[in-house]
């Protein structure tokens, strides 16, 4: 296992082993919350494989191997996934700070609707008396863009009158 310094990256921060096609990141447990680091850990799964360790209390690796194997990422491809990555995890880790951040925020609108929804005074759902004692021979409301259309209604296979009639011609037999 030969590792080698990944060029635009800090030599004790990102190393990579194109023998292996892996690249290592060494991440700040103090700068990165762990949520961000398994929220970019989370959208690079499809790409490639992601293994987190803890060396310290103070620092995570994560390491990238390239899901083609060692035959599959050259030293390019390997810098091109941990900027990436490391591009990710700085999102994350915001998308985090927002959250904390604006947690009160969050808690009392959700609060608000909640008690609103409420304050109305309507039962969240018909009861069986109500939908007993329900008059279904109203007329049907005005939906002229067909939204209310059933899918059955909307595609049923239509006979060749039907399609006469719609083109404006008289149906063959």
């Amino acid at each position: 296992m030969s590792t080698q310094v990944l060029e635009g990256f800090p030599s004790d921060l990102a190393a990579s082993d194109p023998a292996d096609g892996a690249v290592t990141l060494t991440v700040d447990a103090a700068l990165y919350p762990l949520e961000a680091v398994y929220g970019a850990a989370y959208i690079f799964i499809d790409r490639c494989y992601v293994l987190l360790d803890r060396p310290d209390a103070e620092h995570l690796t994560v390491t990238l191997a390239d899901k083609k194997g060692a035959s599959g990422a050259d030293a390019a491809e390997l810098r091109r996934m941990a900027g990436e990555f490391a591009n990710e995890l700085l999102t994350q880790a915001w998308r985090q700070r927002i959250v904390v951040e604006n947690r009160a925020l969050l808690e009392a609108v959700t609060t608000q609707a909640l008690a609103g929804a409420l304050a109305t005074g309507a039962p969240a759902e018909p009861s069986l008396d109500d939908l007993a004692n329900f008059d279904f021979t109203e007329e049907a409301f005005d939906d002229p863009l067909g939204i209310a259309m059933s899918w059955e209604e909307k595609y049923k296979k239509k006979t060749p009158a039907e399609e006469a009639a719609e083109a404006g011609g008289e149906a063959k037999p």
